[in-house]
């Protein structure tokens, strides 16, 4: 995972039977002039970026349609974003991840401004503030949060009762916990280092985000640019030499051969109960559930300090909408904006695929797997993950992968404090 990688939130049971068909439909549908459709009418490209999701917003698109005669919109389904962009010909309503990569866009005034918009009023304001760390531009509200994904510890509630361990809350108990489940021969977290994004959402993200404010942290550090090190302000050697103790701790913990394990596999192995934890968010749920529809999982905030008032769970916007002020249709990319941020619409797309409505006064994540996070949800008490602020020019995971098998975690912070500094030099942090 980097930056911009799009998180495999997983469809549900029936967006997927409707997959297959409805992707070659929509692929060729694809391929059509947009500016104007068939008969007359408006076309408009929407461009999504999570393929995986492009059957159901097929089916919204077609409802669109339905409601709004005289539009026409095709799916936009190019993995990257950039040559829309660089050819002045971007699509005319744009759903991405909210991360660095999108961050240069809304920076560049290239956005436009949504906040006139009726639905940009419904938004929890705790939830919009999440994308101004990122990036903003004067006077715009640039994007509309659509989906937030939450992450945590997914727990296997079996091995749990039956060690009769509790789900931890400081920790001084994960690290019990670790221990009885170690002495009692169950490999207490699977971890999947050959796929480095892993390690930086997972190892790197939840160590941190209790403990340091990311999105804080980040703002000084971009401010300080070429003046980060020991003995700035802020710094990662300083900052986070207390998160990163506590990862080594929990990399000791990690199965054996964690080292050649990728995602694929760290889904299978959890899904067999060869592991009593995994850190990991909701993407992977769909895919243990394949391997064991009847495993009993639940997802904790992992607690890195002595007070529990502190847990705090990783979430990311994992789909923000936009329109580029190039569009060409303008009244038409709003009309479908505000359809795909009505209530029914948004909330019922969250609930369908394991993530959090955006909207003031939403209803809860019904799935059970995720209950363990609400109410962190509910309180605002989350983080972006630290590692979605660093530059995919910076190999963290590779760092990661190093300082694990080494044990230098402190030489890894010294390093990522000398490569800021370096992209600082160029201009080239965001």
């Amino acid at each position: 995972m980097s930056p911009g990688f799009s998180r495999p939130v997983p469809l549900s049971r029936r967006s997927f039977l409707a997959g297959s068909a409805a992707l070659v439909a929509l692929g060729a549908a694809g391929c059509a002039p947009a500016s104007r459709a068939a008969g007359g009418g408006t076309g408009l490209r929407f461009y999504l970026q999570k393929q995986e999701v492009i059957a159901y917003f097929g089916e919204l698109l077609r409802r669109f349609e339905d409601e709004r005669p005289g539009i026409t919109v095709v799916h936009d389904s190019t993995v990257a974003i950039a040559p829309q962009f660089v050819r002045n010909e971007p699509a005319g309503v744009g759903c991405f991840n909210d991360n660095l990569e999108l961050a240069r866009y809304i920076k560049r005034g290239v956005l436009g401004d949504l906040s006139d918009l009726p639905s940009a009023q419904t938004v929890r304001t705790d939830i919009d503030e999440l994308t101004d760390q990122y990036a903003t531009y004067p006077g715009r509200t640039s994007v509309l949060p659509y989906s937030l994904a939450a992450a945590g510890v997914i727990y296997n509630k079996k091995i749990f009762a039956d060690h009769q361990l509790p789900v931890p809350e400081t920790w001084t108990q994960f690290v019990d916990v670790c221990d009885e489940l170690t002495q009692a021969g169950v490999t207490p977290i699977y971890a999947t280092d050959r796929d480095t994004w892993t390690l930086w959402q997972g190892l790197f993200d939840y160590s941190v985000g209790s403990l340091v404010a990311p999105g804080e942290f980040f703002r000084r550090m971009k401010e300080l640019g070429t003046d980060v090190g020991p003995d700035s302000e802020v710094s990662f050697e300083k900052d986070f030499a207390v998160p990163m103790e506590r990862a080594k701790v929990i990399s000791s913990y990690f199965n054996k051969d964690h080292a050649v394990r990728a995602y694929a596999d760290g889904n299978l192995a959890f899904g067999k109960g060869q592991a009593a934890m995994y850190l990991q968010g909701p993407w992977a749920l769909s895919q243990i559930e394949l391997v064991d529809p009847d495993l009993e999982v639940g997802t904790f905030p992992l607690p890195v300090s002595e007070n529990p008032d502190e847990r705090q769970a990783r979430v990311n916007i994992d789909l923000g909408l936009w329109i580029p002020t190039a569009s060409q249709h303008q009244d038409e990319a709003r009309e479908l904006v505000e359809f795909l941020m009505r209530p029914d619409i948004l909330n019922a797309y969250n609930a369908d695929n394991l993530a959090y409505s955006t909207l003031i006064d939403a209803p809860p994540q019904q799935d059970e797997r995720l209950a363990g996070l609400q109410d962190y949800v509910d309180r605002a008490a989350f983080y972006q993950g630290a590692g979605t602020f660093v530059p995919t020019s910076i190999p963290l995971g590779n760092y990661l992968q190093a300082a694990i098998r080494s044990g230098n975690f402190d030489g890894m912070l010294r390093q990522l404090d000398a490569d800021w500094r370096r992209l600082a030099g160029r201009g080239a942090t965001v």
